[in-house]
């Protein structure tokens, strides 16, 4: 079950010379769809570095299934985990649309930190994610 899906399109900048989407901008979209989940729960990104918490990628596994190229629509897809006192684990697929093609499938650990030390996560994005389970 996802906790979040957000919608977007391919740009023209974003391909290589093949003409399909170049594999370091599927970060970007996953990037993307975290930082608009954040908002979605009520705490943006920004935000929350001003509140003195940074969320860090610790770690990223991507498994690149199909292309995407010019134009395409496509939704990222997300669902976070706790995992330990300081991590969470974001799942992220992304999907063409309106066939809902698998293009991409990922798992990042993000980390929260607060001048560069390692901290439990914001009560507020503990409490979202747990409400968005017993959804």
């Amino acid at each position: 079950m996802w906790h979040y899906e957000y919608e977007m399109e391919v740009r023209d900048y974003e391909l290589d010379v093949q003409g399909v989407v170049n594999n370091a901008i599927y970060q970007h979209y996953l990037e993307h769809g975290r930082h608009q989940f954040l908002k979605h729960i009520g705490q943006g990104f920004v935000q929350l570095h001003e509140d003195g918490t940074d969320a860090v990628v610790h770690k990223a596994e991507l498994t690149y299934r199909r292309s995407l190229v010019d134009s395409d629509r496509f939704k990222v897809t997300l669902r976070a985990e706790k995992q330990g006192a300081v991590r969470f684990i974001f799942y992220q697929n992304i999907y063409r649309v309106p066939d809902n093609e698998l293009i991409l499938e990922s798992k990042t650990t993000i980390v929260f930190m607060n001048s560069g030390k390692p901290i439990r996560p914001p009560e507020m994005f503990t409490k979202a994610i747990a409400n968005l389970d017993e959804i």
